[in-house]
């Protein structure tokens, strides 16, 4: 039987939100979002914010992230983000296509997070003329590629500096949740209240069938969006099937206790893997360097993962999902217990 962390992804839907699906299956609705459901998503995001935004759905993170881009940098513009976030590593180039060619400025940073001080130096290093590219938007990750996540602080100073410089502030929040199950403190906090303007707004790697939305906390950036998402055909005909997932996701927090399960499930396998840890497990992704050997004593025990790097680097990412099963858990702590013995 395989046992699968290669990705959240590969977990199946909610039974919560696939019964929201079959109810709003059961009868005829408008399309392109005049439906009831998609029209109830402003007051629902609101309320969950603390404050009014708007919610505009997509199908893919990728889709969430790239229209983002595209709305808040001109052709000629740049993105600063750090150089192993999702839209550099996984997104096939699609927020330059989708935004006509900004190019993307990369920074380094521990753990996968920009600090105040790179940031900066960032900015020192493109200076702008007619000549450059024009640095118009921050985009950060949160929880980070590597399974980290920013305090509200961080955040904040990251953002005041960005602001003064003239940059939007993007957020990556693929893995929102999971970062605010570990964090505990509000969605505002994190999110507007440290000054963020706009965030991809993930639910599919934790529970949803297909289901993101792109929020401005700041309305008065939300421009052409509009346009670009037909354009990009991802006006969705049929709507309701995502925005009735988005609203059985808020329903009685089971976004939180989803992310909170697999969370915790994460810290067991991080405190197995020992000294084999890479980073710290703040999220349900969890790094380990277990050599080429341990990779194939993981796979020969039908564990299914991500090599983190090349297949040779001996390095691993272990995600847990919403819905793993603990005895997969448990069998994993034990091979990583002894590996790392």
């Amino acid at each position: 039987m395989v046992r699968f962390f290669k990705s959240d992804n590969t977990a199946p839907i909610a039974p919560q939100i696939l019964a929201a699906i079959a109810s709003a299956n059961d009868d005829f609705a408008q399309g392109y979002g005049e439906d009831n459901w998609s029209l109830q998503l402003d007051g629902r995001f609101s309320k969950l914010f603390e404050r009014d935004v708007r919610v505009f759905p997509v199908s893919t993170g990728t889709a969430a992230n790239s229209l983002a881009i595209a709305t808040l940098v001109p052709p000629y513009g740049a993105v600063l983000t750090h150089q192993e976030s999702h839209m550099v590593r996984d997104e096939c180039g699609a927020p330059e296509f989708m935004s006509g060619g900004a190019r993307l400025i990369l920074i380094e940073g521990l753990q996968a997070k920009i600090t105040p001080l790179a940031l900066s130096a960032a900015l020192k290093s493109n200076p702008t003329s007619v000549h450059t590219v024009q640095p118009r938007a921050l985009s950060i990750t949160q929880a980070t590629e590597l399974g980290t996540v920013y305090q509200p602080e961080e955040i904040y100073q990251l953002c005041s500096i960005a602001h003064e410089n003239s940059l939007i502030v993007h957020m990556d929040g693929a893995r929102f949740a999971n970062a605010i199950a570990y964090l505990g403190c509000s969605p505002a906090e994190v999110t507007w209240k440290a000054g963020v303007d706009v965030m991809s707004f993930g639910a599919t790697k934790n529970g949803a069938l297909s289901a993101e939305a792109v929020i401005f906390f700041d309305t008065t950036r939300i421009s052409d969006f509009e346009f670009r998402r037909k354009r990009s055909a991802h006006l969705l005909s049929k709507m309701r099937f995502v925005s009735a997932q988005l609203l059985a996701y808020l329903d009685n927090d089971l976004w939180l206790k989803l992310a909170k399960r697999a969370n915790s499930l994460a810290q067991r396998l991080g405190t197995a893997a020992g000294s084999l840890l890479m980073h710290p497990v703040q999220a349900n992704e969890v790094f380990v360097k277990i050599g080429i050997t341990g990779a194939k004593t993981l796979r020969t025990a039908n564990f299914e993962f991500y090599d983190w790097g090349s297949a040779d680097s001996g390095e691993a990412r272990l995600v847990v999902s919403w819905n793993q099963p603990t005895e997969d858990i448990d069998h994993l702590c034990e091979v990583l217990q002894r590996l790392s013995s």
